[in-house]
């Protein structure tokens, strides 16, 4: 009897290069879903990237949201100030004006 395989040596490079093909195509598919890998991280930078960019928007709008409050609030507290101001003004100015009448009255009334 011979150690031998069944098979003849025709068969065994049938086999072998069967073996190469289902290699490169495995290698093939392997190649492929790393690019598929690769181009998934890098949609997966590219969104964080967006992300933080985002992030750093919202902040700025609500640092600038923040800023703009407290000068609304300062402008009102001066425009309510300038308000008080201009009625004691008025107040004034009456008064003035009607001691100035009463005066240009007593005057009339003296010729």
């Amino acid at each position: 009897m011979s150690n031998r395989s069944p098979h003849t040596g025709s068969d065994d490079t049938a086999a072998s290069g069967n073996g190469s093909v289902e290699i490169e195509r495995a290698t093939r598919r392997l190649v492929a879903a790393l690019d598929a890998l690769e181009s998934a991280v890098e949609r997966r930078r590219d969104a964080d990237r967006d992300e933080d960019e985002l992030a750093k928007r919202i902040h700025a709008l609500g640092a600038d949201r923040s800023r703009l409050a407290d000068e609304l609030d300062n402008t009102l507290m001066r425009s309510r100030k300038l308000e008080r101001t201009n009625r004691e003004i008025a107040e004034r100015l009456d008064g003035t004006i009607g001691t100035i009448r009463a005066m240009l009255d007593e005057v009339e009334d003296e010729r």
